[in-house]
C-alpha cells in the first residue's frame, strides 16, 4: 500500500521539474545541491530530490549512517545566511531517495560558496550584482513604491474633477463615504494618498493633471502589428499618458479599435449573434492588472501588442514573491506591489482584492471558446497572452468537415464538452454515423476524449 507522503512524491516526480521541484541523481552533487539551495531560499520554497533524473526516472541512492548529518552540515558551513534545510531519507516504489525541503529565507540574499542563485521556472540563475542589491533591498524593512513621498510634487497639482470623478464611481461601486464636496487634501488623507501632509507617488499617478512630467515611465504603448510577429509592419501605434484610469480607459479604446466583432446566426434567432473576439472583462483585468502591479521603478513601459492572432499585455516587472506562475490559474492571495493603487483601483471595480483576477481571466477566455491565456516570464516583464480561438471559419473549411461536426463544434464552445449520446442528439443521427463523426475529429485533432467507458467525453483540444 502507497502511503500519502509517497503518492505526494510520486506525483512530484511524474510532474517533473518546476518552480518549486529539483531533481538530482547524485549525493556527490553536493554543490550543484548547494546552489538549488541557495536559489530557493532566495526565490521561494521548495523541494530538491536527490535520487531522480531530469528525466524523471526514479533510480535512487546509497544511504549511509550519517550521510543526511553530513548533507546538513556542508549545506549549513557553505551558505551565509546559514540555511538549515529539513532533509529526509523517504521511499519511491522501493528506491532510497533524499528530500531536501528548502524555506523561502527571511533574510536574503542568502549565498552558496559566496556566490547567489535564485529560481526562474525550472531552472537556477546565478545573480548578477545588481540583483543582489535589490533584493538585499527587498527583504529588509518594506515601504512600496506608490506610498513614498514625491518631494517634487505639490497639492496644486492634483486635479479636483478626477477626483471628483473617482469618488463618484466609488460611491456608486462600493458604497465609498467620502463626500464629492469634500476638501482635496481630506480626501486624499482619507484615502491614504498622504504622507506627513505630502503627495505620495500613487497620488500623482492616479490623480495628477500630468503625471509623466515626474514619471515619464508611466505611460502605456500600444501598437496594432500586421500578421503574427513583431517584424510585421505596424497599422497603428500610440502612446498613452495622462493618470492611471485614464491610460486603461484609453487602451481598452485603442483594444476595441483594432479587433473585429464576430458575428453568427444561431437556429430559431432571427437576429444574428455578435460578440467582441476577446472578453472585454478579461482585457480590463489584464489592463487593471498592469497598471496596479507594475514596477513603477523600472524605465520600461506597459505595452499592450495586438496582433492578428493573439493579444500580449507586457507588465515590467516580475510576480511578487511568493507567487509563481503556476499559481495564477489556481486560488492564491493578492500580494499587490503598489498596494495604494490596488486599492483605489478597488474602489472603483477595476480590481478586486482577493486575488482572483488572473484565475478570473482563465475563466472568461475558456467561456468565450479560447484557449486559456498563457502567463509568462520574458526578460524581466510579466506577459499575459489572449490566443485567438484556431477554430476559425477558415480553418475548419479546410479539414472538410460535414454540418453535424460543425455543429457540434459550436456547441462544444458554449457547453465545454460532450458525450456521444448528445452528439446524437444533437445531430439526429444514429451511433454508427455518430461513432465515425467524432473518430473522424479526433483524428484531425479537433478534440480529444476523456474519461472511459460510459463516462468518456470530449473535450475541444484547444481549450485544455
Amino acid at each position: 500500500m502507497i502511503n500519502t507522503n509517497e503518492k505526494e512524491l510520486l506525483k512530484l516526480t511524474e510532474e517533473g521539474e518546476t518552480q518549486k521541484a529539483e531533481f538530482k541523481e547524485s549525493l556527490s552533487l553536493k554543490d550543484e545541491i548547494g546552489k538549488e539551495v541557495s536559489a530557493f531560499s532566495n526565490t521561494n520554497q521548495g523541494r530538491i530530490l536527490i535520487g531522480v533524473r531530469d528525466t524523471k526516472e526514479v533510480i535512487g541512492v546509497q544511504i549511509g549512517k550519517r550521510t543526511v548529518q553530513e548533507l546538513s552540515n556542508y549545506i549549513k558551513t557553505h551558505t551565509d545566511n546559514h540555511v538549515f534545510p529539513e532533509i529526509s531519507v523517504e521511499k519511491i516504489e522501493g528506491k532510497k531517495i533524499v528530500v531536501i525541503d528548502v524555506k523561502e529565507s527571511p533574510e536574503k540574499p542568502v549565498f552558496f560558496k559566496g556566490k547567489a542563485y535564485r529560481r526562474v521556472g525550472d531552472s537556477t540563475h546565478r545573480l548578477s550584482a545588481s540583483e543582489i542589491r535589490k533584493i538585499a533591498k527587498e527583504s529588509g524593512p518594506r515601504m512600496y513604491w506608490d506610498e513614498q513621498i514625491c518631494e517634487e510634487a505639490s497639492l496644486e497639482d492634483i486635479g479636483g474633477e478626477a477626483i471628483m470623478l473617482f469618488l463618484k464611481e466609488a460611491k456608486r461601486q462600493r458604497k465609498l463615504d467620502i463626500s464629492e464636496d469634500a476638501p482635496i487634501e481630506e480626501t486624499l488623507m482619507r484615502l491614504s494618498l498622504l504622507r506627513d501632509g505630502k503627495l505620495t507617488n500613487a497620488a500623482i499617478l492616479l490623480f495628477d493633471k500630468a503625471p509623466q512630467k515626474l514619471f515619464i515611465q508611466s505611460e502605456v504603448k500600444c501598437i496594432r502589428f500586421k500578421g503574427t510577429d513583431v517584424t510585421g509592419p505596424m497599422i497603428d501605434f500610440r502612446i498613452i499618458e495622462g493618470d492611471v484610469i485614464n491610460q486603461l480607459k484609453k487602451a481598452e479604446d485603442f483594444i476595441f479599435e483594432h479587433i473585429p466583432m464576430a458575428a453568427w446566426i444561431e437556429e430559431r434567432k432571427l437576429q444574428r449573434q455578435e460578440k467582441w473576439l476577446y472578453p472585454p472583462k478579461a482585457i480590463r483585468e489584464a489592463l487593471a492588472n498592469a497598471l496596479a502591479h507594475r514596477d513603477y521603478e523600472s524605465p520600461s513601459k506597459i505595452q499592450v501588442r495586438i496582433f492578428d492572432d493573439r493579444i500580449e499585455f507586457w507588465n515590467p516587472g516580475e510576480l511578487m514573491k511568493p507567487l509563481t506562475l503556476e499559481d495564477l490559474k489556481r486560488k492564491h492571495k493578492s500580494i499587490p506591489r503598489n498596494p495604494l493603487i490596488a486599492k483605489q483601483f478597488f474602489w472603483i471595480k477595476y480590481v478586486e482584492e482577493v486575488g482572483s483576477g488572473t484565475s478570473k481571466i482563465v475563466n472568461w477566455c475558456v467561456d468565450w471558446g479560447l484557449p486559456e491565456p498563457e502567463f509568462e516570464h520574458v526578460t524581466g516583464d510579466f506577459v499575459v497572452t489572449f490566443w485567438k480561438s484556431k477554430l476559425t471559419d477558415e480553418y475548419l473549411a479546410s479539414l472538410d468537415l460535414n454540418e453535424r461536426q460543425r455543429k457540434a463544434i459550436t456547441y462544444l464552445k458554449e457547453h465545454k464538452k460532450i458525450t456521444k449520446k448528445e452528439y446524437m442528439d444533437l445531430t439526429n443521427i444514429s451511433k454508427t454515423p455518430a461513432f465515425n463523426d467524432i473518430n473522424d475529429m479526433l483524428d484531425k485533432e479537433i478534440i480529444i476524449r476523456r474519461g472511459s467507458g460510459r463516462n468518456a467525453y470530449y473535450v475541444l483540444r484547444e481549450s485544455v
